[in-house]
């Protein structure tokens, strides 16, 4: 699908993600589907940025790693599963629920 110019753009545009659970934190690498896409994905998707998404899910930190031989970004939201996945009994807090959130970030508008 062809998107018609200054269309806002999501983090999915140019971006996956993938997503693990441990204890109480979610672990959400995003790579880019195209490696000059990269610094794009780095200047965008910083902590606090990803800190604000999440706000409603009150993480007590976000840390950002980056794998720039990967073209991602591995972020640590800690604190953020209702006490994890055995204890929680809301499923839709699980990381892979939080990495289609994350796929929703505004990252500007489409200049093609």
């Amino acid at each position: 699908m062809n998107k018609t110019v200054n269309e806002p753009r999501i983090l999915h545009d140019i971006a996956h993600a993938r997503a693990g659970d441990k204890g109480n934190h979610s672990n959400i690498c995003v790579f880019v589907y195209r490696p000059e896409d990269y610094g794009l994905l780095v200047d965008l998707v910083t902590e606090e940025r990803v800190a604000r998404l999440f706000s409603a899910r009150a993480p007590t930190a976000v840390r950002r790693y980056l794998l720039p031989h990967l073209g991602g970004l591995n972020l640590v939201l800690e604190n953020v599963l209702d006490g994890g996945v055995n204890d929680s009994l809301n499923l839709d807090s699980h990381g892979k629920a939080l990495s289609f959130l994350l796929l929703t970030l505004p990252i500007g508008k489409d200049k093609s």
